[in-house]
């Protein structure tokens, strides 16, 4: 078993801890660094690695188990299933450290309200939460995100503070929809003038790129965004079966 690839989850994200070492797995799993049909280490040895409790890792285990994702063996152990179709809470979420997975997390640096313009004109009402944060893999940083999201969604208003690290849970938990679909264009771009100055510093002035446009359960445009990643440390990954 890789090993070094497994890094203890970071602090920064307000998801639940078992939660997190299970979506850090289960990109680990489509990344390929745990591979088809590898056994993990015993569930003890694994827990004292990450410096968590056994109840937790089992926790997250089971959250696997559910998903398809692992195959436990009476008196043998864990093993992993690479399934095609997985329903995680960062299926969506297509950057990778440049050795694969990573467990992600974001620092919300403003959430304003504000009218759209000539190229964000989905909303109901012209009117939007433009959020924009900092992205992290691991202890790495890794991409800065502005999201566009049509404000008729939100009946409470929007705050730093009531932003997490996966917006998509944040949609399904508290505002009542989800996103089914999205449609992702790549590009280079330089860094945004709003980034703070030692976010990624010796990153190169070219960035990876992304425009997203996400639509909810209903097929109604909910949000855009542009995401802009470190090439450096950060490469964006698709994978099709």
């Amino acid at each position: 078993m890789n090993q070094s690839a497994l890094a203890t989850p970071i602090k920064r994200g307000r998801l639940p801890l078992h939660l997190e070492i299970s979506e850090m797995l289960a990109r680990e799993i489509k990344a390929g660094v745990l591979m088809e049909g590898e056994k993990l280490e015993p569930e003890r040895a694994m827990a004292k690695r990450l410096g968590i409790a056994v109840g937790t890792l089992r926790k997250a285990l089971s959250e696997l188990h559910e998903k398809g994702m692992l195959q436990r063996v009476q008196g043998s152990g864990n093993y992993v299933r690479n399934v095609d179709e997985i329903n995680t809470i960062y299926g969506f979420f297509r950057l990778e450290l440049l050795g694969g997975g990573g467990l992600p997390s974001a620092t919300t640096l403003s959430v304003d309200r504000v009218l759209g313009d000539a190229h964000i004109n989905f909303s109901k009402h012209d009117s939007y939460y433009r959020i924009r944060r900092l992205r992290y893999l691991n202890n790495t940083g890794a991409a800065l995100e502005e999201i566009w999201l049509d404000s008729s969604y939100a009946r409470a208003p929007l705050t730093v503070e009531t932003m997490t690290d996966s917006l998509y849970q944040l949609y399904k938990d508290r505002l009542g929809f989800w996103i089914g679909r999205v449609e992702d264009n790549l590009s280079v771009s330089p860094r945004p003038s709003w980034a703070p100055a030692d976010f990624s510093p010796n990153a190169p002035e070219s960035w990876g790129y992304v425009e997203r446009r996400s639509w909810d359960q209903h097929g109604q445009q909910a949000e855009y965004s542009k995401t802009w990643f470190d090439c450096d440390t950060t490469r964006y990954v698709a994978r099709w079966k």
